[in-house]
């Protein structure tokens, strides 16, 4: 049995050749690679794979009668290195399919990638004194080719303009990992050049010819601090008046040579000599001179002189050693602040103060005394006391002594005490220009005392008559705290026995309770005293003017309500007679009208002298007798 026996009728795919390409080839196309080891007898068909029947298409040719293999275009490795083809394969004499085939076309690796680096421009700014060796930059490329010798690379400097001048820029590589550092042997100097421009070579180590790319790396110097700022003045003066926090009291100006507006040229001071730090200076950032202010109060009693001493530097440190430099001090400046006396205001010592009196004091009670004293140097200054809070009008202070008393009687139970804390404020004012005041807080423990009797939450009662006992609830009242207060102790006075009773007898509330049988009427108002005393036997009378009647539906006693309203019948009858008295009254009235309007009839004589006429007189007049 022959060996394609064997391969067909074990039914199973065989990979039974590999070819090889060269990537590099370069033509003439198609190119004749080979030709399928198999039998005579055997024919292929149904070709499939990448490079025949999937992308990439049409790369590959073959005969199936002959087995024949053709490239027919360039292939690149680094996107296809391997071919994988699939033949079916049957006997010409029977046609009958049996077996799959396959080959292997293996792309060999040329160096036809160069390195690539990741930027076409690095750029990077420095200051011109660094330290020699420091790095500036970092560049890197990358290698597509597949095989190790191939995509190996290495970095070197081309060139750089303008050429250093003793100085030198070197790359350092990092094995197998496609970066290089870049730095430099000597100094740096921004006078002879502001921008070095390097081209930056990375070159494969492929065969038979190596590839190569290049970068640009630019390197900027920026100006170092070759120059300190110096003050334009030594020393020099300057006044504030005492008391004054935030204020600029003097400018300072100093000269650098470095480039306007960089580090090198910004200035940055430090004040010495200020122990309590009263001052601080700021950089005027567009004059770069000194402004000095003061932070904290001065006082000019404690110090009226304060000598300080400033001395300036840059923001980065000075260049000692680069060219153009030398050894060099920070400049200082002698500033003497002359503190200027202003009236100052009285003050308290203690200026917060606490003391303790009971509400019974006698008017007049001596409470404490506030003394305030003139802190100025002089100290000539007069000093008078007021009241400046006194909300109760409590208290009286002696204006020239700045004693306190009393003006009435403490009371605790004042809204104006808080919690038994009464606060005043004393105020004392200084004869001086301008005059000038000071504050005082004199807080007062008022210690209650029983002043208080106690008092009834009502005092006029409406109560219900029913068949069963009937009661209203009291409440007992003492704006005294403990032990002035309740529990109280209640009685009811005068003739009360089995009519008026109180339950209970000691608590803070009590029962009023009515005791008359339902069989007795007692509707109508009762007077009733009752007698309240406190803990300390501080006692007060009170009477309780009681309504009685028989309630409506409504649960809330209304006596008074309907004591007001009436009855509904006796309301009927009142109306009725208001209504016929008024009737009575109309009808009065017009007859009244009537009566006055009818006037006697005079009947007119003839106007004939001889005759002789009787007068007719029905009126008597004074004097007609």
């Amino acid at each position: 049995m022959s060996a394609s026996d064997i391969l067909l009728r074990q039914k199973r795919n065989w990979v039974i050749e590999t070819f090889t390409f060269d990537e590099g080839y370069s033509g003439p196309y198609p190119l004749y690679l080979g030709r399928i080891n198999i039998a005579t007898d055997i024919r292929l068909t149904e070709i499939h794979g990448p490079g025949v029947d999937e992308e990439p298409l049409n790369l590959f040719k073959i005969d199936n009668k002959t087995a024949e293999i053709w490239v027919m275009q360039p292939v690149d490795r680094e996107i296809h290195d391997q071919f994988k083809l699939i033949f079916q394969a049957f006997k010409k004499e029977k046609g009958d399919i049996n077996a799959k085939i396959g080959i292997d076309i293996d792309i060999i690796d040329t160096n036809d990638n160069e390195p690539k680096f990741n930027n076409h421009v690095y750029e990077v700014t420095i200051e011109e004194a660094p330290s020699q060796g420091t790095e500036l930059v970092n560049v890197t490329a990358t290698d597509r080719d597949s095989t190790e010798k191939n995509r190996k690379f290495s970095f070197s400097i081309e060139s750089v303009s303008p050429t250093p001048q003793n100085f030198e820029f070197v790359i350092n590589e990092e094995p197998d990992s496609g970066n290089g550092t870049i730095s430099f042997k000597g100094c740096l100097n921004h006078e002879k050049a502001q921008k070095y421009t390097l081209i930056v070579k990375a070159t494969d180590h492929g065969q038979p010819k190596s590839l190569s790319s290049s970068t640009t790396v630019i390197i900027n110097i920026e100006d170092g601090n070759k120059h300190l700022p110096v003050f334009t003045k030594q020393k020099g003066e300057a006044s504030v008046k005492e008391g004054l926090r935030g204020v600029l009291i003097s400018r300072l100006q100093v000269t650098d040579e470095d480039t306007r507006g960089t580090k090198a040229w910004k200035a940055k001071y430090k004040i010495q000599g200020d122990t309590n730090n009263n001052f601080r200076i700021d950089t005027d950032p567009e004059t770069n001179e000194g402004l000095v202010y003061v932070q904290k109060i001065l006082d000019y009693e404690e110090d009226p002189l304060k000598n300080i001493i400033i001395s300036a530097e840059n923001e980065i440190p000075y260049a000692q050693g680069v060219t153009g430099t030398k050894e060099m001090r920070l400049s200082t400046y002698h500033l003497t602040v002359n503190i200027e006396d202003v009236n100052e205001p009285p003050l308290f010592d203690p200026s917060n103060k606490t003391i303790t009196a009971y509400e019974d004091v006698a008017l007049g009670y001596y409470l404490e005394t506030l003394i305030a004293k003139d802190p100025d140097v002089n100290g000539a200054n007069q000093i008078r006391y007021t009241i400046g809070e006194d909300p109760a009008g409590f208290v009286t202070v002696d204006s020239n002594s700045g004693k306190i008393t009393t003006s009435k009687s403490l009371d605790r139970e004042s809204q104006l005490v808080k919690d038994g804390l009464y606060v005043i404020k004393i105020y004392a004012t200084d004869n001086g220009e301008p005059s000038q005041t000071g504050t005082a807080t004199l807080s007062i423990k008022i210690v209650d005392v029983n002043d208080n009797a106690p008092s009834l939450d009502k005092s006029i009662i409406d109560m219900c008559q029913t068949d069963k006992i009937s009661s209203v609830s009291v409440t007992a009242l003492d704006p005294d705290a403990e032990p002035y207060s309740g529990p109280f102790s209640f009685k009811l006075l005068g003739d009360v026995k089995d009519k008026w009773r109180i339950d209970p007898e000691n608590g803070h509330s009590f029962k009023l309770v009515n005791e008359h049988k339902a069989t007795i009427m007692i509707f109508g108002q009762h007077e009733l005293q009752l007698e309240v005393s406190d803990r300390q036997g501080k006692t007060a009378v009170h009477s309780l003017s009681v309504s009685v009647c028989k309630c409506s539906k409504t649960p809330k006693p209304d006596c008074r309500l309907k004591k007001h309203t009436g009855n509904p019948n006796e309301l009927k009858t009142i109306y009725v007679f208001i209504f016929m008295l008024c009737l009575i009254f109309t009808l009065g009235f017009l007859l009244l009208t009537f009566l006055m309007s009818c006037k006697p009839e005079r009947i007119p004589f003839p106007n004939d002298s001889a005759g002789q006429y009787l007068m007719i007189s029905n009126s008597e007049g004074p004097g007609s007798d």
